[in-house]
């Protein structure tokens, strides 16, 4: 059994996981293979005790986001095994240990988390990667774990590789000849990076909902609009089902929608544009920097020193 780390966790595994960077360390989390009999389908609750099943891959047995139990079907690309268990897997262990999971991409700009929050092929892996192709460190791919207490969510990484379409891939100038499927007959290339992978935690400070139109623009968000998203976008939320923990997440989002930025991106369709999208990012978060350091000189004085107390920003 070797451990690993991944989403601030030490992992030891049975299935070994070339994805992931090996660590040394007691385990937080225990991946072991086995079957799911009858006395342990009974502790199922859709909560701290999860039965599940990935259809023609695999059953499983998540427990108190400490234990998973996996029983691959006979002859399932063990590839495949291993993404259902980084994805939908980690992400149910990843809400019983009470944080907030997004479908979502994250970067980060100035040692702080932006991300790309979009359903599957809308482009978040792109947009990220294009941006690590212009220097900026990665945090997460497709899966956005975020622990929300006090003060500013932090978001924590994930592992240092992406999922991308193969023209994507050629658009950001890789070699897809030289990039493996991400498991058997998955039309998707892994591509692993070899630098630039932020390893260790970093503030959320905005979020940009990807979309799809006839332009390229971004637009502010009215926090019933970004509520509505959030609960759209988050994983694993059919999957916890028990009532405490659907409250809780409302209340996660709620916590979330006064603490962090979100904006529409709109899009078009094409690959050739990415340059410029980046660079439409760029601008809005030096707008938005600005629009900060604005606030906090119009803060009114207290005291008889006139200091400035810094107020809030004004999109919380």
């Amino acid at each position: 059994m070797k451990s690993y780390k991944a989403y601030n966790l030490c992992i030891a595994s049975e299935l070994q996981l070339p994805e992931l960077t090996e660590t040394e360390g007691d385990p937080d989390v225990i991946v072991r293979f086995g079957k799911v009999d009858n006395a342990t389908a009974m502790q199922h609750d859709g909560g701290q005790n999860f039965l599940g099943e990935i259809p023609e891959v695999a059953e499983c047995f998540i427990r108190n986001g400490r234990e998973i139990t996996i029983n691959p079907l006979a002859g399932v690309d063990e590839a495949l095994v291993r993404t259902v268990l980084l994805g939908p897997i980690l992400c149910v262990l990843l809400r019983q240990r009470g944080l907030l999971v997004l479908h979502a991409s994250c970067i980060n700009i100035n040692d702080k988390g932006v991300a790309f929050m979009g359903g599957s092929g809308w482009g978040k892996s792109t947009l990220a990667t294009a941006f690590h192709n212009r220097g900026y460190d990665v945090l997460t791919d497709d899966v956005l774990p975020i622990q929300i207490k006090t003060g500013q969510p932090i978001v924590f990484p994930s592992y240092p590789q992406f999922k991308l379409c193969p023209d994507a891939a050629t658009s950001l100038g890789h070699d897809t000849k030289s990039l493996l499927p991400v498991s058997q007959n998955s039309f998707k290339v892994a591509y692993k990076l070899s630098g630039g992978f932020q390893q260790t935690p970093l503030p959320l400070h905005n979020i940009y909902v990807l979309d799809k139109g006839s332009e390229h623009k971004i637009t502010r968000i009215e926090p019933q609009e970004a509520f509505v998203e959030l609960v759209r976008h988050t994983r694993a939320i059919s999957s916890i089902s028990e009532h405490e923990f659907m409250a809780n997440h409302l209340h996660l989002c709620s916590e979330l929608i006064k603490n962090v930025r979100f904006s529409r991106f709109t899009r078009k369709p094409s690959l050739g544009d990415l340059p410029e999208l980046v660079k439409l990012v760029e601008d809005d978060l030096a707008e938005l920097n600005e629009q900060d350091e604005c606030s906090a000189l119009k803060a009114p004085q207290t005291g008889s020193l006139g200091l400035y107390e810094q107020s809030p920003p004004a999109w919380a």
